[in-house]
């Protein structure tokens, strides 16, 4: 009888070690980073399809005409918050309506017109080098890689990742921003916390066709319902779902 039960105790153990705990992942695989053990196919499609339920027509809520102004707004958010840059650029805009009129702007004059945004010494920089090396290197048009993107003032992946998928509907990553970090945490679907790496993790799971809409959803869900300090899991159609320690259910 006491020879079973030892061989009964191991297998227990194993078995709640592959099994996700409601307080989710275990300090040591948030440690080691990777991909989250909730990544399972079945698991991804059930998250995708809640996500599509709450948020079918999710998008940039930064307000922009054309790619451009989605570039320059995109820069300005950095530090900020959507509302702040879009009580900003429709001034900014009329003034400076093209790359090439911000590109040789007066930067204290632009530096007023941003001032709120935070960080706008730097950002200045950011748009107006931006701009000039639209206008001197890519003839006036935003590029549409990239890698011709990432050669721009001011813009990482993130920048890039939102103006490709959303000015031009071109799928070449995921974008990461505070609400994808904390969300894809939360979810499980990733173990990191570098940026760069979360969208690696995030591309291995996530439908390619789904990468644009997918980041619209989560960064809406995460100003909705899943905020930072005290989500409303009550209220969340992904509950069933999540086994995040961060539940307040």
């Amino acid at each position: 009888m006491g020879t079973v039960e030892k061989k009964k105790k191991p297998a227990k153990k194993a078995a709640a070690a592959r099994k996700p705990s409601r307080g989710g992942p275990s300090k040591g695989g948030a440690r080691s980073g990777g991909a989250g053990r909730g990544t399972d196919p079945a698991r991804v499609r059930a998250i995708l399809k809640k996500l599509d339920e709450a948020y079918p027509a999710a998008t940039c809520e930064l307000k922009h005409e054309n790619a451009f102004q989605l570039l320059v707004a995109t820069i300005l958010s950095a530090q900020s918050t959507d509302v702040t840059v879009n009580q900003v650029t429709p001034a900014l805009f009329r003034k400076y309506p093209t790359p090439a009129a911000l590109a040789y702007a007066n930067p204290s004059e632009v530096e007023r017109e941003i001032h709120s945004t935070g960080f706008f010494r730097n950002k200045t920089k950011s748009i107006m080098g931006a701009s000039k090396k639209i206008v001197e290197e890519f003839h006036g048009e935003v590029p549409r890689t990239m890698e011709e993107l990432l050669t721009l003032p001011g813009v990482a992946r993130k920048t890039a990742n939102v103006v490709l998928g959303t000015a031009f509907g071109i799928a070449s990553g995921v974008v990461v921003d505070t609400h994808v970090m904390r969300l894809s945490g939360r979810l499980d679907l990733t173990k990191n916390t570098d940026p760069k790496k979360i969208e690696q993790d995030l591309m291995q799971v996530i439908p390619r066709d789904k990468w644009i809409l997918f980041a619209h959803q989560l960064i809406w869900h995460g100003r909705r319902v899943c905020h930072a300090r005290k989500p409303k899991c009550i209220e969340c159609n992904l509950d069933a779902l999540c086994y995040s320690k961060d539940k307040t259910n």
